[in-house]
């Protein structure tokens, strides 16, 4: 039996480290952009997108900054956050903390073709669309 575990374990490893992404960046193309085009049913006049260029990672711009956080839940769930930020100061920031404070509640992501729509336990909804 001892001579069957090192095999084993070193199996269950490669399995392991083999499996596909699980998360929202497995169903999506590496190089797109979506752009946020309505919150809570409401246009969003400002300019901000996501993406999700690797495994764990989500990445984007803001009204007035570029931003990237963790996302490592499964698809179709979301979770991205802690989200770090650069500090530059412009006339839209209110849109860019509705935006972040949004997306922070963010918890079920849908892809469906050029569209993705991210939706909050509380009935919260973001739309974007995959810029050309």
């Amino acid at each position: 039996m001892t001579r069957l575990a090192a095999p084993i374990a070193a199996i269950s490893l490669f399995a392991l480290t083999a499996c596909a992404d699980e998360t929202i960046s497995g169903y999506v193309d590496a190089d797109a952009t979506f752009r946020l085009v309505e919150i809570d049913g409401a246009p969003f006049a400002a300019t901000a997108d996501i993406s999700f260029p690797e495994p764990g990672i989500a990445r984007g711009t803001a009204p007035c900054n570029s931003w990237s956080a963790a996302q490592t839940a499964p698809y179709p769930w979301i979770e991205i956050g802690p989200i770090a930020a650069t500090k530059r100061a412009c006339p839209e920031l209110n849109a860019e903390q509705r935006f972040f404070s949004a997306l922070a509640d963010m918890a079920i992501a849908e892809i469906s073709g050029d569209v993705l729509i991210l939706t909050g336990e509380d009935g919260g909804e973001m739309v974007f669309r995959a810029t050309p």
